[in-house]
């Protein structure tokens, strides 16, 4: 699909057509490209609305920066009040709601993200820079999360216990907890707001949404899809804004008695603010943070298969997941080898805007603010005594790759980093560098190997190639990290499977399959007396009175 036939087919029809006809509104003013700027709104109760105070902030295309897809409202303290009143409104319809019927409004949300897959996927890319091929990936990744628990919906069981007493029933129901604050990042912005919304809404939950900053439009095209799939106004509210504002403003929220839930996607250091806030107020907190992921190789591993993996994890999506490759682990006797095809690899990165270019590994940063930070966090490698082998900096029309495709000048863009001679005592061995950048550690044996990959304050993802099974077997059962490839990247994940981490990468909950619901509900005992007595459990219970038996044990010796 063509950069400028993407707008045209999506604005005429499909998902666009239906935001258009709920009041999406054209920009009178161009983009220098021709392509039209919208005008977006957050959606509470159900309605199209603007900001308090009428200010508002633009979306950006990271490949192409002249290229402005809209202006957003920069929600105020109040408009976040107004969400969450909405959502409070809500649930207890949506609470009584049959999980079933509410699992049916889920499928259809499925079906049609399915139906618009194309279109939301080049929406994404256009908004954030990932190439057509890892949008695709997200948008897919939604749809699962869809279908996985619309069947939830007739699984949300609860248990018939024995009592120690007679006529007397036990049972245990899952109830929803009550209103969510959901902040995701923008680098996965269909997947992840998905893994947290759609448990939460299945579990009898409402929501108010906090858009990325860097990812509104695709978040309002989103959120208008839910909508049609028949969902109640009211049970999921989107606002738009900066995390230091609207985000904040949820958080100190949580202070107010307002939510219930915090479900929240970034930075440790701020999940350990939201984390210290709900945990005052005894308000449960799903917290998915950063990654140092390690990546093992060994010496019986398939060298080639190991580069391929290393490779995509460490600069596929430019490096900008939890996931990506942090540490690259490589005994010392397969050292030499291992660089000379992973440099090789490196060097020859495609880098450009997938919209135009064929064959892109990884596009632009997502945000002039993700490159600025990205730019500063690298110079903690070599002023920390590690050995730059590849990388210089920022791509400009004047100082770029030679894998690089278009013009600079219109886009984010930097260039792949390898950092050599890393040792552990060293800050970006510890530290996630958030952008494409790998830092190489020698091992001088598998123990020393396990030690390194345990040795940051992180535990999200790691992986280990080999092809000694004992070894596969020592490095899973010996990681802390709550998820683990062997011969395989870092990076990847399933809706049927649980995706989190441990130490400063998380607080223990996790996202998607059945384990999430945990997350979006709690236990509800119900004991039903039919006695018409009072009886009270451990009390009242008979106690059974041990006889001897009269055995004759010397016959039977």
């Amino acid at each position: 699909m063509g950069y400028a036939g993407f707008m045209v087919e999506t604005i005429l029809a499909g998902i666009m057509t239906h935001v258009l006809e709920t009041g999406l509104e054209f920009i009178d003013n161009q983009n220098p490209n021709g392509l039209p700027k919208l005008r977006g709104y957050n959606i509470i109760a159900g309605q199209l609305t603007v900001s308090g105070d009428g200010e508002t902030f633009e979306s950006h295309n990271p490949a192409r920066l002249s290229d402005c897809l809209g202006e957003f409202p920069l929600s105020t303290k109040d408009d976040v009040s107004t969400a969450l009143a909405a959502a409070r409104a809500a649930f207890p319809g949506w609470a009584a709601t049959p999980a079933p019927t509410r699992g049916q409004i889920i499928g259809n949300m499925g079906r049609l993200l399915m139906e618009h897959k194309d279109d939301i996927v080049a929406l994404e890319t256009r908004e954030i820079g990932k190439t057509l091929k890892e949008s695709a990936g997200s948008v897919q990744e939604a749809i699962d999360t869809c279908l996985f628990f619309q069947s939830e919906g007739r699984r949300l069981y609860g248990q018939t216990v024995n009592s120690e007493l007679p006529d007397k029933e036990l049972f245990t129901y899952r109830r929803p907890l009550g209103v969510c604050g959901i902040i995701n990042a923008c680098n996965f912005p269909a997947a992840v707001p998905f893994w947290k919304m759609i448990p939460a809404i299945i579990c009898g939950n409402t929501c108010v949404w906090k858009s990325p900053q860097d990812a509104p439009l695709l978040s309002f095209a989103l959120a208008r899809i839910m909508h049609q799939a028949g969902l109640p106004d009211g049970v999921i509210n989107l606002v738009h804004g900066k995390g230091s504002g609207v985000g904040q403003h949820l958080v100190d929220a949580v202070d107010e008695g307002k939510v219930n839930k915090i479900s929240f996607t970034g930075s440790t250091a701020v999940g350990k603010m939201i984390g210290e806030v709900c945990g005052r107020n005894l308000v449960s907190v799903s917290l998915e943070l950063g990654g140092k992921n390690p990546l093992v190789v060994m010496p019986s591993a398939n060298l080639d298969n190991a580069v391929s993996g290393a490779y995509w994890s460490g600069f596929g999506t430019a490096g900008q997941r939890c996931t990506s490759l942090g540490n690259l682990i490589i005994h010392t006797d397969v050292y030499n080898e291992f660089m000379a095809k992973f440099m090789a690899e490196v060097e020859s990165t495609t880098i450009g805007d997938s919209m135009r270019h064929d064959g892109v590994l990884y596009g632009p940063m997502l945000s002039e603010k993700y490159a600025v930070d990205f730019l500063a966090a690298i110079q903690t490698c070599e002023a920390g005594g590690a050995t730059k082998l590849y990388g210089k900096g920022r791509i400009t029309n004047d100082n770029k790759p030679a894998g690089f495709l278009g013009d600079a000048s219109e886009g984010v863009y930097v260039w792949p980093h390898v950092y050599s001679d890393v040792t552990e005592d060293m800050e970006c061995f510890h530290e996630e560098l958030f952008g494409p950048a790998v830092t190489i550690v020698k091992a001088d044996d598998f123990d020393h190997a396990l030690h390194l990959a345990n040795a940051s304050p992180y535990g999200l993802s790691s992986a280990i190639y080999t092809n000694d099974r004992l070894e596969a077997y020592r490095f899973k059962t010996g990681i802390k990290a709550g998820m683990t490839g062997i011969n395989n990247s870092t990076t990847g994940a399933e809706a049927h499977l649980p995706f989190g981490g441990v130490k400063d990468s998380g607080n223990g909950t996790r996202e998607s399959g059945i384990w999430v619901i945990e997350a979006y509900s709690y236990w509800h005992a119900v004991n039903d007396e039919l006695s018409g007595k009072l009886q009270l459990a451990q009390m009242d219970v008979d106690n059974i009175e041990m006889v001897e038996a009269e055995v004759d044990w010397g016959s039977l010796s």
